[in-house]
C-alpha cells in the first residue's frame, strides 16, 4: 500500500511550470475481463459493447469543459475509448503515452481477482508491479503531458488504478475504485493542484 502521508511531497524531478491546467483523467470503457473480473493490467483487451456505450457517456461528463487535446494509454481499451470521446468532442485523438499503461499484474493477468489475491495478498508478489512504482509512472505521465501542452486542458484517457492511486497522492487519501468510463479532473487554477470531479462526482472533501 503507497503511504498518502507524504502526498503534496512531489518528487525532485516533478515540476510544474507550465501555466494553469486541468487535466481531465477518465477510465476505459468495460470489458469482457471487467465483466468477469479479471485482472487486465499490461494485457490489451478490448472493449465491449457496454464499453463502448460508457465511452460515449463520458462526452457528457466532459462536454463544456472547453478541453484542447485527448490523448491515452496506447493499450487498444483506452485508445478506443479515447477516440469515441475525440470524436464526441469534435477534438483530433492526440498521442498515445506508455507511461499511463496500467499496472502491470504479471502473472496474475487473466486471473478473476479472488484467485489472485488468494495467492498473493494485497497484490504483493508474482511478479505484479509495486503501487509505488505505478504512481510514479502516472506523475511522470502528468509531468510530460503539462509539458507537451502547456497552459492546457487534456484530457487523459487509461486506467483505473494508475488513475485511482496518481489522484490518491494529490488528494492524501485513498480514493474510491474509479469506475469504467467515469471521469476524474485535478486543476491548479488556484496555483495548487486540487481534485474537481472524481467518478463524475464532486469529491465529498470539497462538497461540504
Amino acid at each position: 500500500m503507497v503511504s498518502l502521508a507524504t502526498s503534496l511531497y512531489l518528487p525532485h524531478w516533478f515540476r510544474w511550470d507550465n501555466g494553469r491546467m486541468k487535466l481531465g483523467f477518465v477510465r476505459h470503457g468495460q470489458t469482457q475481463w471487467n465483466l468477469e473480473g479479471r485482472l487486465q493490467g499490461s494485457s490489451d483487451i478490448p472493449l465491449n459493447d457496454t464499453g463502448r456505450s460508457q465511452a460515449r457517456e463520458a462526452v457528457g461528463v466532459l462536454d463544456g469543459g472547453q478541453w484542447d487535446a485527448i490523448v491515452s494509454s496506447p493499450l487498444s481499451r483506452a485508445r478506443e475509448t479515447a477516440q469515441i470521446i475525440a470524436e464526441g468532442l469534435g477534438l483530433e485523438l492526440g498521442p498515445s503515452y506508455d507511461l499511463l499503461i496500467e499496472r502491470d499484474y504479471a502473472q496474475g493477468e487473466g486471473m478473476v481477482e479472488t484467485e489472485a489475491l488468494a495467492l498473493w495478498p494485497d497484490k504483493h508478489g508474482g511478479g505484479i508491479e509495486p503501487l509505488e512504482s505505478v504512481v510514479d509512472r502516472g506523475l511522470r505521465a502528468m509531468a510530460q503531458i503539462a509539458s507537451d501542452y502547456p497552459g492546457k486542458n487534456v484530457a487523459v484517457i487509461c486506467h483505473g488504478t494508475i488513475i485511482r492511486y496518481t489522484l490518491s497522492h494529490f488528494a492524501g487519501y485513498k480514493l474510491d475504485t474509479i469506475r469504467n468510463g467515469s471521469v476524474a479532473i485535478i486543476g491548479n487554477e488556484t496555483g495548487k493542484w486540487q481534485l474537481e470531479l472524481v467518478n463524475d462526482q464532486v469529491p465529498e472533501q470539497l462538497a461540504r
